[in-house]
C-alpha cells in the first residue's frame, strides 16, 4: 500500500513536542497516512549522542497516532566533513538509532558535500582536485557500507542535492546519474534513493538533461520520495528570501503540488510501478495550510497511474 504524507517542519515545531503533537493532529486530521520526524527538530540527538529521554518523551506521542514513519537526519550531517568526520558518523548512527526506537524503517540522509554550504560565505569558491573527490567518495562510501550493515532493518535513502548558481558543483549528488554510481559503489540492499523532485527538477534545467529519461535510469533505487514544487531555476546560496524568489520563479521553493513546473504525471508515470514508498510532501513551513490542498492534487495525478487501491488522502 502507498501512502501519502508530509513532513514535521523542523523550523516549525524548533523543539517543541507540544507542536508536534498539534501538527501530527492536523496532520491526522487532513488524512493524511504518513509523516517524516526531523530528530533535529526535536532535539533527539545532542552532540552526536540520541538522548533516550527525549525519545520516550516523543514515543508518548506518536502512539496516539498510526502514520508510517520516515525519519530525516539532521541537514547539516555530512559524511565528507573534513574537520570532524567521526562526529558526524556518530549523528549518523544516533540518528538510524532514533529510527529504530520509534519504528521508522527508512532515514533520509543527504550526501556528502565536496564543500559545505555552510562554508560558501566563507570560503567563496573553493575547487576540490579530483583526487580529494575520490578519497572524498571512497571514504563516504566506506562508511555507509559499514554503518548500514549494524542497521540491517533500515533503508538509508541518499537524496539528490539540488544545484546553486557560483558555487555548484558543491556536492556530487546534484546529479542523479553520479548519485546513482555512489549508491551503486556501496552495493547494500539497505542503502538506496530519496527522489527529491524539487532539487531533481532544478538539477534538470541547470545542467540540462532530460528528468523523464533520467529517473527512468534510477527507478529501481527509489526508495523514498520528497514531493515538492517549484519552476527550476538556481539561485545563489544567499538568496533565501520567499517573498522576493516567488515573483521570479527562483528558488528551492517547496511549494504546495500544483503551483510550480514541475512535470509530476510524466516522472510519476516512470516509477511508480515499480515503487512500494511513501509519497512524502516537503512543504516550506510558510505552506502549513495548503498542505492539505496539495495533497489533494497530488492524489490526483497518482490516482489514474495506479491499478492497485491507494491509502490516499
Amino acid at each position: 500500500m502507498l501512502k501519502i504524507g508530509s513532513k514535521i517542519d523542523e523550523v516549525r515545531i524548533d523543539g517543541s513536542l507540544k507542536r508536534l503533537a498539534e501538527d501530527l493532529t492536523h496532520y491526522k486530521n487532513i488524512g493524511l497516512k504518513a509523516t517524516e520526524i526531523p530528530v533535529h527538530g526535536l532535539d533527539a540527538v545532542k552532540y552526536g549522542r540520541l538522548d533516550k529521554g527525549r525519545v520516550k518523551m516523543i514515543n508518548e506521542i506518536l502512539k496516539d497516532f498510526d502514520f508510517a514513519y520516515s525519519v530525516h537526519s539532521p541537514n547539516p550531517l555530512n559524511l565528507m566533513d573534513r574537520e570532524n568526520p567521526d562526529l558526524h558518523i556518530s549523528v549518523l548512527r544516533a540518528t538510524l538509532e532514533f529510527a529504530s526506537e520509534i519504528g521508522s524503517k527508512i532515514i533520509v540522509y543527504h550526501p556528502g558535500r565536496y564543500i559545505p554550504e555552510e562554508a560558501f560565505p566563507v570560503n567563496g569558491k573553493v575547487d576540490i582536485c579530483d583526487d580529494e573527490k575520490m578519497r572524498l567518495l571512497d571514504f563516504e562510501a566506506s562508511t555507509i557500507q559499514d554503518i548500514s550493515s549494524e542497521f540491517r532493518d533500515i533503508f538509508i535513502c541518499m537524496e539528490n542535492a539540488r544545484p546553486y548558481l557560483f558555487h555548484s558543483p558543491y556536492c556530487y549528488a546534484e546529479r542523479i546519474d553520479l548519485l546513482k554510481e555512489q549508491v551503486l559503489r556501496i552495493n547494500r540492499d539497505n542503502v538506496k534513493l530519496t527522489l527529491d523532485f524539487g532539487h531533481f527538477y532544478m538539477a534538470s534545467k541547470f545542467y540540462g538533461f532530460d528528468s523523464v529519461t533520467a529517473v527512468n535510469d534510477i527507478k529501481d533505487l527509489i526508495a523514498h520520495t520528497h514531493i515538492h514544487d517549484n519552476f527550476g531555476n538556481a539561485v545563489y546560496y544567499h538568496e533565501k528570501q520567499q517573498t522576493h524568489q516567488i515573483p521570479f520563479g527562483k528558488g528551492d521553493s517547496h511549494m504546495p503540488v500544483g503551483w510550480g513546473e514541475i512535470p509530476f504525471r510524466e516522472i510519476l508515470s516512470t516509477f511508480v510501478d515499480s515503487y512500494s514508498g511513501m509519497f512524502m510532501m516537503e512543504l516550506r513551513s510558510r505552506y502549513f495550510e495548503h498542505i492539505g490542498e496539495s495533497g489533494k492534487n497530488l492524489r490526483r495525478i497518482l490516482k489514474p497511474l495506479f491499478n492497485q487501491k491507494l491509502i490516499l488522502p
